[in-house]
């Protein structure tokens, strides 16, 4: 059963479009910069952990997380690519 989003309005904002922009905002921050010891495969799994959650929590649509996919895939092909080349 899919959970439904939350509606709580507070302003002009939803609860669910704040913590959707917070979720969002986490998600490209840990695109933009991995964590400590965090290698480029390990930031794709919590990248990916982090769409799937989103979605799972209705923050996001299925054309949302696979735009997230791509551009955590993207990132995971320019790391490899790059350790190739020994950068």
């Amino acid at each position: 059963m899919k959970k439904l989003p939350t509606t709580v309005t507070a302003g002009s904002l939803t609860m669910n479009d704040d913590q959707k922009a917070q979720a969002l905002e986490a998600w490209y921050q840990l695109l933009k910069e991995p964590r400590i010891r965090m290698d480029a495969e390990d930031q794709y799994d919590e990248l990916l952990k982090a769409a799937d959650d989103m979605e799972r929590k209705g923050l996001i649509n299925s054309v949302e997380w696979r735009g997230l996919v791509r551009q955590a895939g993207s990132a995971f092909a320019n790391a490899i690519e790059g350790l190739g080349r020994g950068t």
